[in-house]
């Protein structure tokens, strides 16, 4: 870990590969031609290519890709027969994943309004009849991560939902049975308004399932949208295949960037750098702290509760670790704005925290005082853990009930006072275009 201070910043920034422009650039050119050839190979033989890769990566040879409904009712079973504890935990995060996402959905309405008399403009939202959750089921099986995509595709209003995760290395040809709980769990959620969807689970993974789900093959569903967290070999499925479907975005390592006051807690502050960096080696812990002292205090906190661990933690915070002091709270606010985290902890006491909130322009999800902890966001406060990473917080934030809908617009018009003027504008403009029969299929309305 490094201490930097903020004059110092930018070039160190400029310096580093990874600098805050999105994950699609910075995958080697072998994993691109890899991928290439795999959705190639989908998109020409379906089933039979998938099942060949499946075989090559995930060392499972399989006779059909869809789950069985009675397995993931036996999962869940014993779930609860197993972990009553794990159980609640996850009806529990699933109700309040679920109750923001429909508070999300409310705020995506059809509506129509009066440009001029005559002229009435409007915007319909309709979900996506198809969507597909990618689940990851690598060092551990991310079942939250289902959790934290059907959910809000159901809320959003989806007919189908396709949850796709490797088949676990256990001889039973179907992702692990704490995925499939998962799925069970995730599809018992109920709205009134919402009509009754049908969630099913494939036992698929890594690019050749993103392939699959956006072609469709003999036995697998073609999606309209995917979404949900992978690794660098599904982030790259996402980006060479968008168009071909829809997708949330493309991700890469996680990250958290704590904004740290002069009296936080520099233990809080190491417990959450620790829980970010171990994820990944690649996954990136830094914090702004206001001066030399506190930071040299939560490197020492670090170094205590890390211990001389080797762990993938370790490993991440020896790489990619960084503390940067900073003069003031506009300093902290730019730096945080040019990072552009994942995740964006405030814990600078509550009048600080609120001069700050309005600074802040770049993060996917923001976690304002010490009790936030970004962990709760992760797992059960209904705060979606699905988000930008690399720097995309840039230009988008993190899944919600809006990656699962369509926005169109609709227009009507009439015989009122404010049609004809709209009709010649758009005639004198495709006129200066040079577009002749858009002229005059706008001008012949008036001579009708």
């Amino acid at each position: 870990m490094i201490i930097i201070a903020g004059g110092e910043f930018d070039a160190y920034w400029k310096s580093q590969t990874v600098s805050g422009g999105g994950v699609a650039g910075r995958v080697d050119r072998d994993v691109r031609r890899g991928v290439r050839r795999i959705i190639d190979e989908v998109r020409r033989r379906g089933d039979a290519a998938a099942r060949e890769f499946t075989a090559q990566f995930d060392h499972t040879v399989l006779e059909r890709f869809e789950v069985p409904g009675g397995a993931m009712d036996a999962a869940f079973e014993r779930l609860r027969a197993t972990d009553t504890e794990l159980a609640a935990a996850l009806e529990m995060a699933r109700d309040n994943i679920h109750r923001f996402a429909v508070e999300q959905r409310k705020q995506f309405f059809d509506f129509e309004c009066e440009i001029a008399p005559g002229v009435i403009a409007g915007q319909r939202v309709i979900p996506a009849q198809k969507a597909a959750i990618y689940a990851p089921a690598g060092r551990f099986p991310l079942i939250s991560s289902v959790l934290m995509g059907v959910v809000p595709a159901l809320a959003a209003g989806v007919e189908e939902v396709f949850v796709a995760s490797p088949p676990a290395q256990d001889g039973s040809g179907l992702p692990d049975w704490r995925i499939l709980a998962a799925v069970r769990i995730a599809s018992g959620v109920r709205n009134a308004s919402i009509r009754a969807a049908a969630v099913r689970a494939f036992a698929i993974g890594g690019a050749q399932a993103i392939a699959a789900l956006a072609f469709g093959t003999e036995t697998i569903p073609r999606a309209d949208v995917i979404a949900g967290p992978g690794n660098k070999y599904v982030a790259v499925a996402k980006q060479l295949l968008f168009g071909e479907v829809g997708v949330d975005f493309v991700a890469g390592p996680t990250d958290v960037l704590v904004i740290a006051g002069p009296d936080a807690d520099p233990d809080v502050i190491a417990a959450d750098m620790i829980a970010q960096a171990e994820h990944d080696p690649d996954a990136r812990a830094r914090v702004l702290a206001p001066d030399a002292e506190i930071a040299g205090r939560i490197v020492q906190a670090v170094e205590k509760r890390s211990g001389a661990s080797a762990g993938t933690a370790r490993a991440s915070l020896d790489a990619g670790g960084l503390i940067i002091t900073y003069a003031d709270e506009g300093e902290a606010a730019r730096i945080a704005n040019i990072i552009a985290p994942e995740h964006l902890e405030l814990q600078c006491g509550d009048e600080a925290n609120k001069r700050l909130l309005p600074q802040l322009k770049n993060y996917g999800a923001l976690f304002i005082g010490e009790k936030a902890a970004e962990a709760l966001g992760d797992y059960s406060a209904g705060t979606n853990h699905t988000l930008p990473t690399s720097g995309c917080a840039r230009f988008t934030g993190g899944l919600s009930t809006r990656h699962f809908l369509k926005i169109v617009t609709t227009l009507r018009c009439t015989e009122g006072a404010g049609y004809a003027p709209v009709v010649k504008a758009a005639e004198t403009i495709a006129r200066a275009e040079g577009l002749a029969g858009h002229a005059e299929s706008a001008k012949m309305r008036l001579r009708r």
